[in-house]
């Protein structure tokens, strides 16, 4: 099962459209998560139309119109891992700690808010992944969204994908 995990698009007060190898992406994949800081319903609309499955939280940006769309936390098993999606996980410092505590019963999380890509595993194996945001590098030097693999239970060929500047 291939997914594509993106976060903070934040469309169109950061950008005025999405990038084509994101957009390629989508079409690619079997399930796209989001995690949050849509910030326009056009935007949740494009992800749905393109989308073979889409899972998606809201964001800290993302008012009334998006909150009552989306979820502040999602969860799916996905090829026999519990996945769950959430928009901030707080500081940097403790993370690990405070999202097994907070999520238990998952095997990865999905998270969003920094625009700083994250891989990390906690202690008890929850594997927290961030996937940066396409749209603004923010203090990066990319913008950024990541795919993966899953199957038998395992992620695989987990994979950054550094788009170039903007023209």
């Amino acid at each position: 099962m291939r997914l594509l995990l993106t976060s903070d698009t934040h469309v169109p007060a950061r950008a005025r459209s999405l990038p084509g190898a994101l957009l390629a992406g989508i079409d690619e994949a079997d399930v796209v998560i989001h995690a949050g800081d849509w910030t326009d319903e056009a935007t949740l609309d494009l992800f749905q139309s393109r989308s073979r499955r889409l899972i998606g939280v809201f964001g800290n940006n993302d008012g009334p119109p998006l909150r009552r769309r989306l979820p502040e936390v999602a969860r799916a098993e996905l090829a026999g891992l519990r996945f769950g999606v959430v928009h901030e996980t707080g500081a940097a410092g403790g993370r690990e700690r405070r999202c097994a505590e907070r999520f238990p019963d998952l095997d990865v999380l999905v998270f969003g808010h920094s625009h700083i890509p994250w891989d990390s595993v906690a202690p008890g194996g929850l594997r927290l992944l961030n996937p940066g945001s396409p749209t603004d590098r923010r203090r990066q030097p990319f913008r950024t969204f990541l795919t993966l693999n899953v199957s038998d239970g395992a992620l695989r060929d987990v994979t950054l994908h550094k788009l170039p500047p903007r023209r």
